[in-house]
């Protein structure tokens, strides 16, 4: 407007009038305040909004063509320059309103009808019509373009909106999150949530390296390599487990990116996403330690230890392939399931697994293999005496008591081993000797560990064979009850007989129950063999005088059975005899749960009538507690404690007193087993016990041969030597025997300090000296003082030292090399 004044001014001839004037400085002066008329448009709407765009914009333009209408009216300005004029500032007002039709429309709309008002020409307001309509139409389409392109606009700002949104909903909830780096790799973009997690604020992150976001060194190489290269090589990567860069709670992140480019196909950085892989880390991690250890205990279970001993001997180093393997087997854990329960029995592996890590230590790997089978790796060498002190040590640990719902239970251990490569190289071979050694320890009387020696492997196929021999014993009725006399002292008279189980198999005759007992026990059979000789034991005493009564022994399986008070009364009726006839033979193993179910079970007995005898007191686990509820009648020392009673030093005479005294003050008969000798006899006498079983007085008899002995009267009469030999103990060793220069295999059947029964060598002359290889590592001198077809029996040059435990040292170490059977020949 000024600019078409001052134009305007030039080519005129004279001064505008005075309202000329007043009508452009109005119109210049109501389009200056048009920034604060907009902000107020924006602010009002309907009739008020209407009165702003007129003010300040129709009423401006409508002054300004008014007025240079005027001023070329007065034949001041040339028509031409008022249309120049009027038409520029109309072009102007239309290209600063081009996104306004309607204001735009006004503009024009004002200016041309200030002009036709000046001018009032028919032809002017012909022209203002037909511009008016144009402008109409013109105003129209524009409108609707805009309208087009304003609710695209709308469209696409609410699309970014809803895609914002949507991303920081997806952030907040943090499942997944973004980040973005330049072309140096420092972040110009990470979700705030990240930065929440490690504690630091989303801008501090803002231009530091990609890798802060991790911890490198616990992501692993592969991980860290991976990022490395992609980044490097500017290629795309997904899926990266990346360990986060926290402090306290571990969290894994999931991170995949891409690169991108400008559109001169610059690369100007990566940009990608992450997720969150705690959870299913952990779930991974669950299932494969579900995979890999013992969901009970929590040790390694039979996959990660077979793992374990695997990639020990496939070391690629010979010297890094040496190791041992024990196997542990748990004794009496069944009974304690079988009468606490598999709760209580799940809490003793508990405790178990505890100590067994304790005692093990630094020293290897402990595994559960099931049940109560465990599994011990050494992974490297240790010598022998070594790994028996370690094997012994466990075995202490695990036989202290332990504490089950407040109840005080005890159980013992077995444990075999077997050493790399010495026994095997494989990992089948180990544990299959390993077992064997577990066997072998278990047979020699169980508590106890035992080495693998290539002689196991033949016992192994004997006690298979022996088990199938026995059960077709069961089945063809084959074993039989001896019957041993039990005496009282005071009128040397015969009281009772104990039951005894013996089997004479049709091809290798006798065998004693201490090898088919335990195998009985082991398998369940025992349950069986049990009912049997009960009812045995009563029809046979059914013919004796009713004042001799019978001991039968019951097994712990037999105790826990509810049926077992039926058999009883079973078995008295049907043989027709009186309850105190029968006397039950306890141990005290059943004492080991001291439940309600041993207390219901003993009165349930006594209510039959019978009597119950203590047996093997001293030997079992459980205190002197359930003597002052249990109804005995008697109690039996165990001939471990006569045994060597009489020896100097010993201290089983003490105690062989003690226990009479105390079954005195209890009302209760005591039986000393095992008495053999005149000193023992005297010595028990002498000590207080009420009656004595053993040699002394006499062998077990058969059925027939003790009611004959019966029937020529009760009185018995003690026969025997005056002392006793040297405590021997029953043993199944391989040994080698070499006389002048001849080597003959033999097998160890029992031994003790001063001699030894071997068997293998036929009629051997009296007097015959060898030298016996006991182990590989012990030779000792003996002397034949008798021989009974292929067995003969030696003694000592010198006596042999036992250990700590009371065991002989000599015959710990591993047996000697079998000789060729080409060279081994027997005397004539």
């Amino acid at each position: 407007m000024l600019v078409g004044v001052c134009g305007g001014q030039v080519v005129s001839s004279d001064l505008p009038d005075w309202h000329v004037v007043l009508l452009l400085i109005s119109a210049m002066l109501g389009v200056l305040p048009r920034r604060a008329a907009r902000q107020i448009a924006s602010q009002v709407r309907g009739y008020a909004k209407l009165a702003v765009c007129v003010v300040f914009v129709a009423l401006p333009p409508f002054l300004f063509a008014l007025g240079m209408a005027h001023w070329t009216m007065n034949g001041g300005l040339p028509e031409d320059a008022m249309l120049v004029a009027v038409v520029g500032t109309s072009l102007v007002a239309a290209a600063y309103l081009r996104r306004r039709p309607a204001l735009m429309f006004a503009v024009h709309l004002a200016t041309w009808l200030a002009i036709t008002i000046s001018f009032s020409s028919i032809a002017g307001w012909g022209a203002l019509c037909l511009a008016l309509i144009v402008s109409t139409l013109v105003s129209k389409e524009q409108w609707e373009e805009q309208l087009r392109d304003q609710q695209e606009v709308e469209a696409n700002e609410r699309a970014q909106t809803r895609a914002r949104d949507i991303l920081a909903d997806y952030e907040e909830t943090g499942q997944g999150w973004f980040w973005e780096i330049d072309r140096r790799a420092q972040l110009t973009y990470v979700s705030p949530p990240v930065a929440e997690v490690l504690g630091l604020d989303p801008g501090a992150l803002i231009g530091q390296p990609l890798i802060r976001l991790f911890d490198m060194d616990q992501s692993g190489d592969e991980s860290e390599r991976s990022l490395q290269f992609h980044l490097s090589a500017r290629s795309a990567f997904s899926e990266l487990d990346m360990r986060a860069a926290t402090d306290e709670e571990v969290r894994w992140w999931s991170v995949s990116g891409r690169p991108i480019y400008d559109q001169f196909d610059n690369y100007v950085g990566f940009r990608g996403s992450g997720t969150d892989l705690t959870e299913r880390r952990r779930s991974q991690e669950h299932a494969s330690r579900l995979a890999h250890y013992d969901s009970l205990t929590g040790l390694a279970n039979r996959f990660q230890m077979s793992q374990s001993l695997e990639k020990i001997l496939g070391s690629p180093q010979l010297h890094h392939r040496d190791c041992a393997v024990m196997l542990l087997d748990l004794d009496r854990f069944k009974h304690v399931n079988d009468t606490l329960g598999h709760p209580a029995g799940d809490a003793l592996l508990m405790q178990v697994a505890q100590r067994l890590e304790r005692a093990v230590g630094a020293h290897g790997q402990v595994g559960r293999l099931g049940g109560d089978e465990f599994e011990v790796i050494i992974p490297h060498s240790m010598a022998r005496d070594h790994l028996g002190a370690l094997a012994a040590e466990i075995i202490y640990s695990l036989s202290q008591p332990y504490s089950i719902d407040g109840q005080r239970v005890v159980i013992g251990a077995s444990v075999g081993v077997a050493i790399s490569p010495a026994d095997g190289t494989t990992s089948e071979a180990l544990i299959r000797n390993a077992d064997l050694a577990l066997y072998a320890a278990k047979d020699g009387g169980r508590g106890r560990y035992h080495f693998y020696a290539d002689d196991l492997h033949a016992e192994a196929e004997e006690r298979s064979q022996l088990e199938e021999d026995l059960r077709d014993a069961i089945s063809n009725g084959e074993l039989q009850l001896y019957y041993q006399p039990v005496v009282n002292l005071a009128s040397e008279t015969i009281a009772g007989f104990e039951a005894l189980l013996r089997w004479n198999h049709k091809t290798k005759g006798w065998i004693s129950p201490a090898k088919f007992v335990p195998i009985a026990e082991d398998t369940g059979l025992i349950t069986q063999v049990g009912e049997w000789a009960l009812r045995q034991a009563c029809a046979d005493v059914a013919s004796w005088p009713e004042y001799v009564r019978v001991a039968v022994n019951v097994s712990p399986l037999q105790f826990s059975n509810p049926q077992l008070p039926a058999m009883v009364t079973n078995a008295i009726a049907s043989a027709g005899i009186s309850p105190e006839q029968l006397e039950l033979e306890i141990t005290e193993s059943v004492f080991l749960s001291d439940d309600e179910g041993t207390d219901s079970m003993f009165a349930a007995l006594k209510r039959i009538g019978v009597r119950l005898a203590l047996d093997d007191f001293g030997t079992g686990y459980s205190s002197l507690g359930y003597l002052k509820k249990a109804p005995f009648d008697k109690i039996k020392i165990d001939q471990s404690f006569v045994r060597g009673a009489t020896e100097q030093g010993s201290r089983n005479g003490v105690i062989i007193a003690s226990i009479a005294s105390l079954a005195h003050a209890l009302g209760m008969d005591t039986t000393a087993e095992g008495v053999e000798t005149m000193d023992e006899l005297d010595l028990v006498r002498l000590h207080g016990c009420s009656h004595v079983q053993g040699f002394i007085y006499a062998k077990p008899l058969s059925p027939q041969e003790a009611t004959e002995r019966l029937a020529s009267g009760l009185q018995a009469i003690a026969r025997g030597p005056r002392s006793a030999r040297a405590p021997r103990q029953k043993m199944l060793r391989k040994v080698v025997l070499d006389h002048q220069g001849q080597f003959y295999n033999g097998t160890v059947r029992n031994i003790s300090a001063t001699g030894a029964m071997i068997e293998g060598l036929w009629n051997v002359p009296v007097g015959t000296v060898f030298a016996l290889h006991l182990s590989r590592d012990h030779t000792i001198r003996c002397t034949t003082r008798w021989c009974e077809e292929d067995r003969m029996g030696v003694e000592f040059e010198y006596p042999l030292k036992r250990d700590s435990a009371g065991r002989l040292q000599a015959a710990q170490g591993a047996p000697p090399v079998p000789v060729d059977s080409g060279d081994a020949r027997g005397s004539d």
